[in-house]
């Protein structure tokens, strides 16, 4: 008796783990475009102590990028999103490469912070297909 009143009377599920719209790509994409400006300013400074602060702002956005990447990967996207778009994973994991020690966290690389643009803009895209539907 006690199981059949605590039983919930209405089922609910979600894609998200909360209500849409706290996900979304552009915040990293905001910190790895901070990271490509800083490489940029980096280059076009001799100043030493100008030098240390960027290097220590970088290293400080690019994980921010991780991190919010991250988010999206273990929080948004779910088994049906990975299905869909097999590749996911792989891109995922080649963009939080990207933006840690081997890429824009632990280098001054210009590169390395294009790459990592264009790996969250095709995230980006993809997310945005998943929001459609």
């Amino acid at each position: 008796m006690l199981l059949k009143l605590l039983r919930p009377k209405t089922t609910v599920s979600a894609h998200c783990d909360l209500p849409c719209g706290v996900y979304d790509p552009a915040q990293a994409r905001i910190e790895a475009e901070s990271v490509k400006a800083i490489i940029e300013k980096y280059a076009a400074n001799e100043d030493p102590e100008f030098r240390a602060r960027a290097i220590l702002i970088k290293e400080q956005r690019s994980q921010l990028v991780k991190e919010h990447l991250w988010v999206l990967w273990t929080d948004y996207f779910k088994p049906p999103h990975f299905e869909k778009y097999p590749q996911l994973h792989q891109l995922f994991n080649e963009a939080t490469k990207l933006a840690g020690a081997s890429g824009t966290k632990g280098s001054m690389d210009g590169k390395a912070a294009e790459d990592l643009l264009a790996k969250i803009a095709e995230i980006d895209k993809i997310f945005w297909e998943t929001k459609q539907g």
